[in-house]
């Protein structure tokens, strides 16, 4: 087992950053093997606690789905987002998806999720429907 940090705002950054390390001849290569090996990407964020006295992780999470594993051997990690967004069925989720939870559970403020949102309007479409 083969656990890393990397200093990236999701999981489809992550799967781009290990690819970028190698040069482009490569590049194709290490998608292929890192589809096949990948297991899963946790990708997190801490946010203060409405109380201000602690601090809550929000985390992305993607599992190496048949659908996870194709878009990274195309190279298409643009398209990861949204396979997690409509994998919860199989344990994924994204930050976006984490930050509402977090709210909705009344243990981070309305201000430090929008901050932290990687796609502010998803955010506010859902609150709106609350």
């Amino acid at each position: 087992m083969v656990l890393s940090t990397l200093h990236t705002a999701g999981a489809a950054l992550t799967v781009d950053r290990i690819i970028d390390v190698f040069p482009p001849f490569q590049q194709q290569q290490v998608r292929v093997q890192l589809a096949s090996i990948i297991v899963g990407v946790l990708s997190q964020t801490l946010l203060p606690t409405v109380d201000g006295r602690g601090r809550v992780a929000a985390v992305e999470v993607m599992t190496a789905s048949p659908a996870i594993r194709s878009m990274i051997r195309e190279g298409k990690s643009h398209q990861i987002p949204g396979i997690i967004e409509t994998s919860q069925r199989l344990g994924m989720q994204t930050l976006d998806q984490a930050l509402l939870n977090l709210y909705e559970r009344g243990l981070v403020t309305l201000d430090e999720i929008l901050l932290k949102a990687q796609n502010r309007d998803y955010l506010r479409s859902r609150l709106q429907g609350m």
